[in-house]
């Protein structure tokens, strides 16, 4: 079974990204946590976040340029991470925070764009 190109990467990049922010924010919950122990324990949890995202931009360059693979990467980062800002930390959606994240999402748009320059 063949799935898209487009598919698979952002599936990855996602997947990707649950565990990295897991690596670098679920410790918040824990401040009585010695910290060599979180730093040890983020590690850990990183790892899978490189053996998701490595194979996903390998696949999916080529088919996305640098740039847009890492647009991606880091819209998939900002939605992931307001989730579970929200959900896991209990802190709430600010209309700054979300028009700041409109606005990055409005560049990332511009990216995917081609306005007669270069090809991607």
């Amino acid at each position: 079974m063949n799935l898209p190109v487009p598919l698979v990467t952002v599936g990855l990049l996602i997947a990707s990204n649950l565990f990295m922010t897991v690596a670098w924010y679920g410790h918040l919950k824990f401040k009585a946590a010695p910290l060599i122990t979180v730093i040890l324990v983020s590690w850990g949890i990183a790892f899978f976040e490189y053996v998701l995202q490595v194979p996903a931009n390998r696949i999916g360059y080529g088919h996305f340029s640098a740039a847009q693979l890492k647009t991606i990467q880091e819209v998939i980062s900002l939605s992931v991470f307001v989730l579970f800002s929200w959900a896991y930390l209990g802190e709430k959606l600010t209309w700054n925070v979300a028009l700041g994240f409109a606005f990055i999402c409005l560049g990332a748009f511009l990216i995917f764009q081609n306005f007669g320059g270069s090809g991607h």
